[in-house]
């Protein structure tokens, strides 16, 4: 790195611009020698020297400005030209610390830790700030770079506001909430890819999402093409024009983050209610239930994951990390598992201390990224269980934001019991789908049988209490010898295969058709993975893992297919 900033070339450093740090160089034609080094004498602040080409003297002086007749007898000139822009900033890491004086400030806080920018300006400002450092304090000005990938509207372009396809953070703010912009910023946010944001202008008059386009994101109004009025646009200056309401800019890619601070909301909500007559009290291993052994699990893994995110910048790998907990587990699973306990009352106790415990490092996890919703939440778990936590419980802080970060329990990951409520998972999802696919009552009672390798069927046993509990489902066969009924819906998930008996409930000639749709998708999936592992080219340049893991998803997909043309046979069979 250093060698490739030893091979640039030299950088004029001045500008002819209105505005920016004046050079502090002066220039005088008619002083002699002696008359410079009188007028200076004593002075540690100034230096001079003359310009043999020109023959006047060039003059410098650190600490102040010089007056024209610092000179007695002769005009001092002040250079018009400013510092260049990033010359300026260069120096910012140190400047703002007092250098060249050897501050408290500078020693303390130089070098800082991190900087975060853009990479188009990884010359202009990162490298030069590198330069500097190194020259006038001796050590480079940060220890680590965060490179973030840019936001550019629908066409791949880059937002500014003289383009007018910038989305304004206050109209998003105003739509979808201020944790909604963080969370949905974080979600986008990978490492290398910039984002694309189509944007809209939402009609104030009606509501409707008007697509900006090239031609009307300048233009000082807009026509609604639902309602068919107008509305003004940020370049409205006409008094006509701006006496239209404004269309706000705004843009659905932070619909997924109001949707899931909206359920992360809804959640906190059901636990808080549940928490009515909550008294703290430890919870030994052995009355842990085994949906808490799961959970506890789960987030000792996510935990962990979040903050090795987190210390690695992989700000989108955190936020899908704790979007999926979240939801996908904590809302959808657990807390749909500990309905039955929370009405029992000899089991509603050590059930009400899990679920403020999980809530608790839940917001914690999250509170980087949505700081208002959990902190209000947490206002309001203080209230209904001031003292949490596991084993013993603990006085909560007063504030989310000096609450300590959760660690994760190490001892508490167990892969067998992940591993197990994975497939729980899946087989209670397909069982749902096909109760939903078929339009069957929810309070209707549905047998089911599941077709899986033995430790699989092992693994599920266990957990037919929870799929009569949470689907109104009963179990009748697991394991690889499962057969299907007659009179059967079915669905696949990874390794197993769902089979539902509708006896007479099911719509047969539907089902074949659906089947029939979902083989075709099969074909058209694995003819595209076999085009590619047949192409030289990609199996040349790609990488070893990227090619293996190709192989894998076309082996995947095959399996998948041997299954659903067995059923659609089957069904054909029967019809």
């Amino acid at each position: 790195y250093l060698d490739w900033l030893s091979e640039k070339r030299d950088w004029p450093i001045s500008r002819q611009l209105w505005w920016g740090h004046q050079i502090p160089i002066w220039y005088c034609r008619t002083a002699s020698r002696q008359e410079i080094e009188a007028a200076f004498a004593g002075r540690q602040d100034v230096a001079w020297r003359r310009d043999e080409s020109s023959g006047q003297w060039l003059i410098c002086a650190q600490e102040e400005d010089l007056p024209e007749d610092a000179v007695p007898g002769h005009r001092l000139v002040r250079e018009q030209d400013v510092l260049d822009t990033w010359f300026s900033s260069a120096l910012w890491p140190h400047s703002t610390l007092g250098w060249p004086e050897q501050t408290a400030e500078l020693q303390y806080y130089y070098p800082t830790s991190t900087l975060i920018t853009s990479r188009d300006i990884i010359t202009l400002w990162v490298a030069r700030m590198v330069l500097t450092g190194l020259f006038n304090v001796g050590d480079v000005p940060f220890r680590e770079v965060y490179i973030h990938p840019k936001i550019l509207d629908g066409y791949g372009e880059g937002m500014s506001k003289s383009k007018g396809n910038g989305v304004d953070p206050l109209d998003v703010m105003e739509k979808f909430g201020a944790d909604s912009l963080r969370f949905g910023l974080a979600y986008l946010t990978t490492e290398t890819q910039d984002i694309r944001m189509p944007v809209d202008f939402e009609c104030p008059h009606c509501g409707a999402l008007v697509p900006q386009t090239r031609a009307n994101r300048v233009l000082p109004r807009v026509r609604c093409g639902q309602c068919r009025q107008h509305f003004a646009t940020q370049w409205a200056e006409k008094p006509q024009d701006r006496a239209l309401p404004r269309g706000p800019v705004v843009s659905d890619r932070f619909e997924v983050a109001r949707n899931f601070c909206n359920k992360l909301w809804n959640a906190s909500r059901f636990a808080l209610l549940n928490l009515e007559g909550y008294t703290p009290g430890p919870v030994a291993d052995a009355e842990l239930e085994v949906e808490d052994c799961w959970i506890l699990s789960r987030l000792a893994t996510v935990t962990r994951q979040v903050t090795e995110a987190l210390d690695g910048y992989r700000f989108a790998d955190a936020a899908r990390t704790l979007y999926a907990f979240s939801w996908d587990e904590f809302c959808s699973f657990y807390v749909e598992m500990l309905k039955p306990r929370l009405q029992h009352p000899a089991r509603r106790p050590p059930a009400q201390r899990l679920l403020a415990h999980t809530l608790d490092n839940l917001l914690r996890l999250l509170h980087p990224i949505i700081p208002f919703l959990t902190e209000d939440v947490w206002q309001r778990l203080a209230r209904s269980a001031p003292q949490r936590g596991l084993p013993e419980p603990q006085p909560a802080a007063e504030s989310i934001m000096i609450a300590p970060w959760p660690t994760s329990d190490t001892r508490r990951e167990d892969a067998a019991i992940e591993a197990r409520f994975a497939s729980f998972q899946q087989v209670l999802r397909a069982v749902r789908e096909i109760r939903s696919r078929q339009n069957l009552a929810p309070q209707r009672t549905i047998r089911f049988s599941v077709r899986c390798p033995a430790a699989v069927a092992d693994q599920l046993r266990p957990m037919e209490p929870y799929f009569r509990s949470m689907a109104k489902a009963e179990a009748v066969g697991w394991g690889p010898d499962v057969q299907p009924p007659a009179w059967a819906a079915t669905a696949t998930a990874a390794d197993m295969e769902v089979f539902v008996d509708l006896a007479g409930l099911m719509d047969k000639q539907a089902e074949i058709r659906r089947k029939q749709k979902e083989l075709e998708k099969l074909d058209t999936l694995i003819s595209s993975k076999q085009k590619k592992l047949a192409n030289e080219r990609f199996l040349q340049r790609a990488p070893r893992a990227v090619v293996e893991r190709e192989r894998q998803s076309l082996q995947t997909l095959q399996h998948q297919r041997s299954l659903m043309a067995e059923t659609l046979r089957r069904l054909q069979g029967s019809a």
